[in-house]
């Protein structure tokens, strides 16, 4: 009887010891997994599943949200502009401190997971990029044209209350007019150029929130303040600057439209797919196309 009693003891240990080793085993593999860094193909894999959930979402959700992101991006002009007004003009340093401010819009539209034009020119073109169809390019498509006008039509409403309300101080007025005029008024030649970076930056954004973690609000933070602190030039948050010009009378919708938008516009999607996205698409080409990446990576016609 006291040999079995022992027996049951000592097979209870057992599996305790058995439980225990598994435990440890789990959480050195959630630690180890934690502390890898994702691979180029699993960080295209989360942005690719995000693509095509992008294309699938219905028109109403898509002008909604991105009316809310032209909006909002405008806390981007604001910010600068509030900084510029209270720093001391003789501060060393005033121009890369102010620049900060520019970072406000970006990070409430990013983690407000709302539709900015220059983040889909990567996210959705990657589907396209796997799926290589007529059909997954039209989607696309028709989802930048859907995003881009009520992104800039967001950037209107926030330009008028802005320009024809009470809502800032003369002060901040003059401090968002002038970051505007400089912002616009480069040329076309320099706004398309100096769009590029600008839209490789954004795309950069997007190819590291995946293995971020805990740091996407700095990787947001220092890469938007990059455009700003570099001169670059962003189409959505700049609309805000173009409809302000123009609504104040000291520039024509010519000059804003070709002086400005569409330079811009092209330059960032230059940026932001035809290097940025075919560069990322890249890295995992092989490994897609031979089974390692996606299962639904192949072409559907």
């Amino acid at each position: 009887m006291k040999d079995q009693k022992a027996g049951h003891k000592s097979a209870h240990r057992e599996t305790d010891n058995l439980e225990k080793d598994a435990i440890q085993h789990e959480a050195e593999e959630e630690s180890v997994t934690k502390a890898t860094r994702l691979s180029s193909r699993l960080i295209y894999e989360v942005i690719r599943r995000d693509g095509e959930e992008e294309l699938e979402r219905p028109m109403p959700s898509l002008i909604w949200s991105g009316l809310a992101a032209g909006i909002l991006i405008s806390l981007s002009v604001l910010g600068e502009g509030i900084l510029r007004q209270h720093l001391p003009q003789d501060m060393a340093g005033r121009y890369l401190i102010e620049n900060f401010g520019y970072s406000f819009g970006f990070l409430v539209v990013i983690f407000g997971r709302m539709q900015l034009f220059t983040e889909n020119t990567i996210t959705t073109v990657l589907p396209v990029l796997a799926r290589q169809s007529r059909k997954a390019l039209s989607a696309m498509l028709r989802l930048w044209a859907v995003v881009l006008t009520a992104n800039v039509v967001g950037a209107l409403l926030a330009a008028l209350m802005m320009s024809k309300t009470n809502m800032l101080s003369t002060e901040l007025t003059e401090a968002v007019i002038a970051l505007s005029d400089h912002a616009v008024t480069m040329g076309a030649g320099d706004s398309f150029i100096r769009a590029i970076p600008a839209g490789v930056l954004v795309a950069a954004i997007v190819w590291m929130m995946p293995s971020a973690e805990g740091n996407a609000f700095f990787v947001i933070l220092t890469f938007t303040w990059l455009i700003a602190a570099g001169d670059f030039t962003h189409v959505i948050a700049g609309s805000v600057e173009m409809w302000i010009m123009l609504l104040a009378g000291t520039m024509t919708p010519a000059a804003a439209a070709f002086g400005y938008l569409f330079p811009v516009l092209l330059g960032n999607i230059i940026g932001g797919t035809a290097i940025f996205a075919i560069l990322a698409w890249g890295q995992v080409y092989d490994e897609v196309r031979h089974g390692a990446g996606s299962g639904d990576g192949g072409q559907d016609g």
